[in-house]
Order: structure tokens, then C-alpha cells, then sequence
């Protein structure tokens, strides 16, 4: 578990379900992600992958939640499936939430853990092109662009960051 001023990023469990499907169901937040609104069968198995990813790499998206009110505010964290191009930080934030700077927090939170804890001295987020919000979170942290990746035929700005680069910004 991580915590900053604002937030605490912890594991998904099946008690966030009802808020993370419901995250998952607003068409303006997945756009970008998993590029359609997910049923409440295709939360559930989105939530499980998530799940899933921790117990077969040892890391993964942690939930975010908001420590005001304790509501799930979206997700933030790793995500290297087989066939990845790299150790990726990836963030999904609610529209509710939008514009207070929670994604730029909790991803900073989880480059100091990438860095120190995890030892890691490369990350790199893969992000839209037309993903205004998540261009700007990047360039917040510091992130470059460094290549393109095709996913799925769409091609994605490979945006990255080293341990150094981030140290300097401390």
C-alpha cells in the first residue's frame, strides 16, 4: 500500500467491484483504455485480470482511493503482460474526479516505489495520441517520448522516464 496527502493506493479486492464497475461504464473514462464502456461481466473480468496481474508478476494497478471520503477514485500503477513492449505505469481516474490532480499524485507516488522499492531504472506509459488528459499527466512526471506501439491498430505514443531523470525532478 502507498499513501499521499490525498490518497491511498491499495489492492483491488471484490469489495471495490460496484465502484470500479461503475468507473468502467462511462464511455469518456474508457475511451482511451479499453476503448468501449465494459458490461458489468466484462468489469468483473477486468477486475480479475487486474487481480490476476499481482499474483503473476508480483505488482500491478493498485486501486485509488480518495482519503476525504474513501471513495474509489480509479487506478494507478504497473502493467507488463506478456508481449509488452516494458514495465509500464498506467492510470484510469473517474470522471469525478477529473482535474484535481489525482492521476499526476498517485502516478508519482507509484515512480517513487518503481524506482526505490522495485529497483526498476526504466518506465514507460503508453498513451493515446488524442489523450490530451494522460499526455499531460506524462509530461507532469517528466515522461518523454521515446517510440510508437501498435496495439490492437492503434498506435500509441511510448512515453518514458529513467530513475535519474526522475531522481533530478526531487
Amino acid at each position: 500500500m502507498l499513501t499521499t496527502p490525498r490518497l491511498r493506493m491499495r489492492m483491488l479486492e471484490a469489495r471495490d467491484f460496484e465502484e470500479y464497475a461503475a468507473l468502467h461504464s462511462d464511455f469518456e473514462v474508457t475511451r482511451f483504455t479499453t476503448r468501449t464502456q465494459l458490461s458489468r461481466m466484462d468489469a468483473w473480468k477486468h477486475l480479475a485480470m487486474i487481480v490476476g496481474h499481482w499474483h503473476l508478476r508480483g505488482f500491478g494497478m493498485w486501486g485509488v482511493e480518495e482519503l476525504a471520503s474513501g471513495k474509489l477514485v480509479g487506478r494507478v500503477g504497473f502493467h507488463e503482460p506478456d508481449g509488452w513492449p516494458d514495465f509500464e505505469l498506467g492510470w484510469t481516474i473517474g470522471r469525478e474526479f477529473w482535474g484535481k490532480g489525482y492521476a499526476t499524485e498517485a502516478a508519482r507516488a507509484a515512480l517513487k516505489h518503481a524506482f526505490g522499492e522495485m529497483g526498476r531504472d526504466r518506465v514507460i506509459s503508453l498513451i493515446d495520441p488524442l489523450n490530451a488528459r494522460s499526455l499531460s499527466v506524462a509530461q507532469k512526471l517528466g515522461e518523454t517520448i521515446e517510440d510508437h506501439f501498435d496495439l490492437d491498430g492503434h498506435r500509441l505514443i511510448v512515453y518514458g522516464i529513467r530513475k535519474e531523470t526522475f531522481d533530478a525532478q526531487l
